[in-house]
């Protein structure tokens, strides 16, 4: 039975099916992968995460934590059997999901909208999945959330292997705080000789997770909004080049991606446009807060954007995020 009658204008709900669950991922085709694999050619590979614990300072104070670690039953250096030499150390972490470097699934970012056509909107997903039926949760805590659909191992299951494409915003703009649209955005990428194609994963390095690393406790939020590059989701030209480009996924090493306010300006649809638009309407995952900078200046130096990116989130049933810890190989 199809789940809506309605589809967002500029969506592509349906097109890969009306029980699609990966979206663009779709164009990570087997010839995508190999065109990725020819990219290897010094066989250097690049890890692509902060470490779990990072941002600190007064990001840590947030809704979201810093993980915690403890030791199981089995304990630290532990005699499990007295009577042989073996010791073992067993322990298990309190993760928040999206603390670090993270992939936002497609149940991580929906909207109200009118699936039925009847002038009553409901809390929709991408593809027409609902909250209550579909994508499960309670701020109350009364109900054990849970995404029956658009879940991270949806996005697991794909194994996320692609080639990447990096555009260094850093290296035009400085660290200043500077709305990306899509005019900067295509400047940026003619100067750098940067070329996108259908089912590449883009990657947008604005110098945002060294600020990270460089203030350690000294982080500030202040720190945090007011440097590096983001994206202008508000803008529609950028939007349509996304729709148009065909990327299978778009990854940034700051916060999220675009420019995010908690008072959205007077008349906004959405505070998170570009969420919207990637995640609801088009089936594109976000990856946020990655650590880009070693690659890229290794992919500066050598007069390159593209690579082989491997980076699968956690298989973990009915999560909507998942810390990633990719690699890039050149």
């Amino acid at each position: 039975m199809k789940r809506w009658k309605n589809r967002p204008a500029g969506s592509n709900w349906g097109d890969f099916g009306e029980d699609d669950q990966i979206g663009r991922l779709n164009l990570i085709t087997p010839e995508r992968r190999r065109a990725a694999v020819a990219e290897v050619r010094e066989g250097i590979a690049f890890p692509l995460s902060l470490p779990l614990d990072f941002p600190k300072g007064e990001y840590a104070h947030g809704p979201r934590k810093p993980p915690t670690l403890a030791s199981t039953a089995l304990g630290h250096n532990n005699r499990f059997l007295p009577q042989v030499t073996d010791v073992v150390n067993d322990d298990y972490a309190v993760i928040h999901l999206q603390y670090s470097t993270q992939w936002d699934s497609l149940a991580h970012a929906g909207a109200v909208f009118d699936l039925d056509g009847t002038g009553e909107p409901v809390i929709s997903y991408y593809n027409g999945y609902r909250a209550g039926t579909d994508i499960i949760g309670d701020p109350a805590g009364s109900v054990v959330p849970r995404a029956g659909a658009l879940g991270i191992e949806t996005m697991a299951q794909t194994a996320v292997q692609g080639r990447g494409v990096m555009v260094d915003l850093e290296r035009a703009i400085g660290r200043e705080r500077v709305l990306v649209g899509y005019e900067m955005l295509a400047e940026i990428m003619d100067e750098q000789d940067v070329t996108v194609e259908t089912g590449d994963i883009l990657c947008l390095h604005t110098g945002l997770a060294e600020v990270i690393l460089e203030l350690g406790e000294n982080l500030t939020q202040q720190a945090m909004s007011t440097s590096c590059a983001a994206l202008d989701g508000g803008d529609e030209r950028l939007l349509q080049w996304i729709t148009d480009s065909g990327v299978a996924a778009i990854v940034a090493d700051n916060v999220a991606v675009e420019s995010f306010s908690l008072e959205p300006a007077a008349g906004a649809e959405h505070a998170l446009p570009l969420h919207q638009h990637c995640l609801f309407k088009q089936g594109i995952p976000l990856g946020e807060m990655w650590y880009l900078s070693g690659l890229n200046s290794w992919l500066r130096e050598h007069g390159r954007s593209r690579f082989l990116m491997t980076a699968p989130p956690l298989r973990l049933p009915g999560a909507v995020g998942s810390p990633a810890t990719g690699v890039a190989t050149v």
